[in-house]
């Protein structure tokens, strides 16, 4: 059995209009949102053993915002990522829990392609920032999963942890 967590990053700043998109830091929202949804993946058992995250700036401040540590990669294919790259590079994955951070719309995409069914969320179609999938795959390896694989065990958007 695998379990991957598929998470979009938290909310960005658009504050300073010279930065370059890879380069744009969480808000103070974000950080909010990433530190409640790390509380929130400890208090559910959902912890990782390897995280695959974009190399964005954003994406690594919601990594650290989470306080989970493990094995990490910041990869560069992951930046603005399709499904079709995100599942080479989850393929590739050793963790037995692996976390996934990435952008949307390819974060979102790439969780309506796994799952066999969608989780009965509102929000699921259109994942906003720091949405989270869990979903679970009844494989030994990650190179064995593929479209509509997944089981969805749990989904969440952080307005609904944070009120």
């Amino acid at each position: 059995m695998k379990r991957l967590i598929l998470m979009r990053h938290a909310k960005s700043s658009w504050d300073d209009s010279a930065l370059d998109d890879h380069a744009r830091p969480l808000n103070g929202r974000g950080r909010v949102s990433a530190r409640v949804l790390g509380d929130w993946l400890r208090a559910r058992g959902y912890i990782p053993d390897q995280t695959l995250c974009s190399d964005a700036t954003r994406t690594r401040e919601t990594f650290a915002g989470l306080k989970i540590p493990c094995d990490t990669q910041f990869l560069d294919t992951l930046y603005h990522a399709g499904p079709d790259a995100m599942l080479h590079v989850l393929r590739q994955a050793a963790g037995d829990t692996v976390l996934m951070i990435g952008h949307n719309p390819g974060i979102g995409w790439f969780a309506q392609n796994l799952v066999a069914e969608p989780p009965p969320h509102p929000r699921f179609f259109d994942y906003p920032t720091c949405a989270t999938l869990v979903a679970e795959f009844d494989v030994e390896r990650w190179n064995e999963i593929g479209t509509g694989t997944g089981k969805p065990m749990d989904f969440v958007i952080p307005r609904e942890l944070t009120g």
